[in-house]
């Protein structure tokens, strides 16, 4: 049932309107939701009209009201937050984005809005110009002011500040075995690990998931079970040398040479972190000290991320985002992440997906082909199911699942389920491994979100129906930040 209603303007607005002129407006949410509702400068922003879905388009709503001629503001409640439609004309204002309408009339005349024609605002909106076209989300001078503030301040602050009051960092010996760090760091619930090097006495790499992956698809490919054996014999810095061996790079003269340790100091600016992370495409850098001058006895102090650069950024700018004119731009607006073609703007990159039938190998082969952190899992529609990220290895840790699969033959979809504990719904689309955004969301929200730990991407998805239109990772923000 669509709701109706008026917005009467005061006597003494127009001496040459005795009677208000309504004229009924439809106003449209086409992109879903479980509750919506409708606000505007015609109803003070002091209620909340219901709106229905329309019949044969669950997720399309819709309502009619009565609306005087003029300019009026509005903005929908979809459960429970505020949002726009962006493909309407709209402006920017100190309570965000809100659409706008001009409605003609017989004495009306298009003329600067004001805030008695609006019946004022709870919403503290800027006032609506006289052109109604769509104002543009930011300029380049928004945007290079808001990376030269953001560049100032991680030149400013240093790794000093990452470090937690308390907790721990977890370090392995490179003498370890292969199955026995692999069973460390699934139960200490790390996808990561500094390694030590007890004869030279100094931090020498780090053993990640990634390491796994690689190990496991090379025992896979000799054609056999992965036994206990086979990664007992292998010690992590046998490993280590081996996958060396395997990748050698060639300096300016031509000569092989190894890749060395990527690690920061605790007063080296977050920025040079941030870099060293990009630029070396690793997921984290250990912050290491050491009082003597030839780096004896280095200290671990902790492991740096994007993540937790980040959370310093939503911190500082927390209550002073005005500073940063592009966060409260749609992520839409950005050459940002990656996306299905005709949705947004691409980086050049394919989008990665597969199906929760698709094997096991096929995710290793596409995490390694792709460079990525994680995979979304999409149903026939493209609609997002769960997702397999490079963490998700250390669960074949448990229970010693290595030793009874075969790379080819488990799927996705059991893969994630030898993860999960026994009284958990063996169902995908899990609330904390899961997490989203839909493409009108602000940068300011988008980063807020990547800001909590464990986030490293967040998958879009088309509102009401989860299909997936792309991915944004913690590497593209910055690197779309730091210019």
């Amino acid at each position: 049932m669509f709701g109706s209603g008026s917005g009467a303007a005061p006597a003494h607005q127009s001496s040459r309107l005795s009677v208000p002129v309504l004229i009924p407006y439809p106003f449209v949410w086409p992109y879903g939701g479980r509750s919506v509702f409708l606000s505007g400068s015609f109803t003070r922003w002091l209620e909340h009209i219901p709106m229905a879905p329309m019949e044969g388009h669950p997720t399309v709503f819709q309502v009619v009201w009565n609306l005087t001629p003029g300019y009026h503001q509005y903005k929908f409640f979809v459960d429970g937050q505020w949002r726009h439609n962006e493909h309407q004309p709209s402006v920017n204002a100190n309570g965000g984005t809100v659409n706008t309408i001009f409605l003609a009339g017989e004495d009306i005349v298009p003329t600067s809005f004001s805030p008695e024609t609006s019946g004022g605002s709870n919403m503290d909106v800027d006032m609506v110009p006289t052109n109604v076209e769509t104002v543009p989300r930011f300029s380049e001078a928004d945007l290079d002011i808001s990376r030269h503030r953001i560049s100032m301040f991680l030149s400013r602050h240093t790794a000093y500040e990452l470090l937690p009051e308390s907790g721990k960092v977890i370090a392995l010996d490179n003498s370890l075995p292969v199955k026995q760090a692999f069973h460390i760091l699934h139960e200490q619930g790390v996808p990561v690990a500094p390694l030590w090097d007890f004869e030279k006495g100094q931090f020498v790499g780090v053993l990640s998931a990634m390491d796994f992956i690689l190990i496991l698809r090379e025992l896979g490919n000799h054609g056999s079970n992965l036994t206990e054996e086979e990664l007992e014999t292998h010690t992590v810095a046998a490993w280590k040398e081996g996958k060396i061996n395997l990748n050698r790079q060639l300096d300016g003269n031509g000569r092989y040479y190894p890749p060395h340790l990527v690690s920061a100091g605790p007063y080296d600016s977050l920025k040079e972190v941030a870099l060293k992370i990009l630029q070396n495409k690793v997921a984290t850098v250990p912050i290491v000290h050491s009082t003597s001058q030839n780096g004896s006895s280095p200290q671990l102090l902790h492991l740096a991320s994007l993540c937790g650069i980040l959370k310093c950024i939503c911190r500082h700018f927390r209550h002073s985002s005005s500073s940063l004119p592009i966060l409260q731009c749609p992520i839409s607006e950005f050459r940002l992440g990656t996306w299905v073609p005709n949705i947004g703007e691409s980086n050049g990159r394919p989008l990665a997906m597969l199906r929760p039938n698709s094997s096991l190998a096929d995710v290793f082969s596409l995490l390694i082909q792709a460079d990525v952190s994680s995979i979304p899992i999409v149903d026939g529609n493209d609609s997002l199911l769960d997702i397999y990220s490079r963490s998700d290895i250390t669960a074949l840790a448990r229970d010693k699942a290595y030793t009874q699969i075969r790379l080819d033959e488990l799927s996705i979809h059991q893969a994630l389920l030898l993860g999960q504990d026994a009284n958990s719904p063996s169902c995908f689309l899990s609330g904390q491994r899961c997490q989203m955004c839909l493409r009108s969301d602000s940068l300011h929200k988008v980063m807020e979100r990547l800001a909590n730990p464990g986030v490293r991407r967040l998958v879009i998805v088309e509102a009401g129906s989860k299909r997936v239109e792309g991915i944004i990772s913690l590497s593209d923000v910055f690197r779309f930040l730091l210019g």
